[in-house]
């Protein structure tokens, strides 16, 4: 038998067939186009999304004769939003995360609830990307849209109604709507209230890893599954990646390294302070019981490699045909050993927390004649490390500590970069003998519920194991503490310069 976990993304999903020890037995993927009809609209149609998981379900299926699946739980994106009616029909394209119509209504709750109790009741700061506000949007602007609604679902619970059941979504996706109380763990009604939304037009929330039911038999028929196939909540993305990274305690972290830098600690409980606000730090639901996380992440990531690669690699790219390599291999090998002079400032596109700032650039300080072209390819990385470190003293100075990290993503296959990070930090990062977190969560949580597991941590822990250990060089270290108090000076010297001009 086998386990599937779906992972919906923004621009494409996946599907993985999982055996008993977390190996995989199959996979599928598909991309799906993003549209822009106007500036600052980004929307995705969710018909073609779910066909999109349909398709990958149906490639899967062909290999399932020996393995057939028992459980499916889903990873999604959070704040994207589909309105639907009666008959589960899509009333318009769903808006995601960065779709800047939201932004609008940020002075209404500003005014109506004050960013202190808005943080208190969600968790999340204040922001236009919300699914609240993107609701708000055709309250106000394409009111038959509103009306006609029977229901306002993000992927997890759009899917669930397509596979033939009442919709469901998971604590941790629905902290990401900005309209529950994440104290409560129930829509707010002080929020829903002032908003005009019935919370009857919003799915039943309930923790991850809760059995929801069969798929509907037509559905079955449809994939050719002999079995009833059990349908399970899931997970947000970020929790469902964590979950799957074996980061379940505190003080341990998932370093997730692809076109977003992101670290996810799991915490004890919930941290509302101040600090956590004003640096736009949320705090929501994990998708394991009894502990919460927060994300923080840098928008450059690892698109500071690709714009290398695409932009001054071009000898690389030609060794790497040659010799049938990967580039980025070859672009990141034979690094200088010790830290370099140089000052990178990743802010080549919308900076992420704590600033979410869109005026600010990327900064390249130090170079001379002398300067390497590996140099500066190891400079890009420490700059990204730095960011992140600011991040996790953020974290620090709010009561949320981090002291180990597991890293996964593209970053987590290349020994130079994470060396870089783990004397950056100064903290011992993790490889991982799993290379698809997000949809083994989504998976793990299916297995969960099907089987009834109550010591979910020793499963997890058995399935999820360590492969290598980066401890950190204390003299690099000690030499990238005194750099990174130079870093810290380099955004707001920057940002004075903007302002004056």
């Amino acid at each position: 038998m086998s386990y599937l976990g779906i992972d919906v993304g923004t621009t494409g999903c996946k599907v993985i067939a999982f055996d008993e020890k977390g190996n995989i037995l199959s996979q599928a993927y598909r991309e799906y186009p993003l549209y822009q009809p106007n500036q600052g609209w980004i929307e995705l149609d969710a018909d073609e999304v779910f066909r999109s998981v349909e398709e990958c379900m149906q490639e899967i299926s062909r290999s399932f004769q020996m393995n057939p699946p028992v459980s499916l739980a889903i990873s999604a994106q959070g704040e994207a939003v589909v309105p639907v009616d009666e008959k589960g029909r899509c009333l318009a394209r769903s808006m995601v995360t960065f779709d800047k119509r939201g932004e609008e209504f940020v002075p209404f709750w500003k005014e109506k609830l004050g960013e202190e109790r808005f943080f208190e009741i969600t968790g999340m700061p204040l922001s236009g990307i919300g699914t609240v506000n993107k609701i708000l949007w055709w309250k106000k602007h394409t009111p038959e849209v509103f009306e006609n609604a029977r229901y306002f679902l993000c992927f997890e619970d759009f899917i669930m109604l397509r596979l033939g059941l009442d919709p469901a979504l998971n604590y941790s996706l629905a902290g990401r709507t900005m309209m529950f109380d994440v104290k409560k763990a129930s829509w707010s009604s002080e929020i829903l209230g002032l908003a005009g939304i019935d919370s009857k037009k919003l799915a039943r929330p309930l923790p991850s890893g809760e059995a929801i039911g069969p798929v509907s038999d037509a559905f079955r028929n449809k994939m050719g599954w002999s079995e009833r196939v059990l349908v399970v909540c899931g997970a947000h993305d970020q929790p469902s990646g964590a979950l799957g990274s074996g980061v379940i305690r505190p003080y341990l972290a998932m370093d997730a390294t692809g076109t977003v830098e992101c670290i996810a600690p799991a915490i004890p409980q919930l941290v509302l302070s101040p600090l956590m606000r004003q640096n736009n730090l949320c705090c929501y639901h994990h998708s394991v019981p009894d502990l919460y996380i927060t994300l923080v992440y840098n928008f450059t990531g690892g698109q500071l490699l690709r714009w290398y690669r695409d932009n001054f690699a071009r000898f690389e790219k030609e060794q790497a045909k040659l010799q049938q390599k990967n580039v980025y291999d070859i672009i990141l090998d034979d690094l200088p050993v010790e830290p370099t002079s140089l000052y990178v400032l990743p802010h080549f596109t919308t900076t992420g927390t704590p600033y979410f700032d869109t005026n600010s650039c990327g900064m390249i300080v130090g170079l001379k004649f002398e300067t390497t072209h590996k140099e500066l390819v190891k400079a890009l990385l420490e700059g990204i490390s730095f960011e992140m470190k600011f991040n996790l003293e953020l974290l620090a100075n709010a009561g949320v500590e981090v002291k180990k990290l597991r890293a996964i993503g593209g970053g987590a296959r290349n020994d130079h970069w994470l060396r870089i990070k783990a004397d950056v930090y100064n903290l011992p990062i993790e490889t991982l003998n799993i290379s698809e977190a997000a949809c083994l969560g989504a998976a793990l949580l299916g297995r969960k519920a099907k089987e009834n597991i109550n010591d979910f941590s020793s499963l997890v822990n058995s399935i999820i194991q360590v492969k290598r250990v980066y401890e950190p060089n204390q003299m690099n270290s000690r030499r990238y503490q005194e750099k990174f108090e130079v870093y810290k000076r380099l955004y707001p010297a920057l940002k004075q310069c903007i302002l004056k001009n």
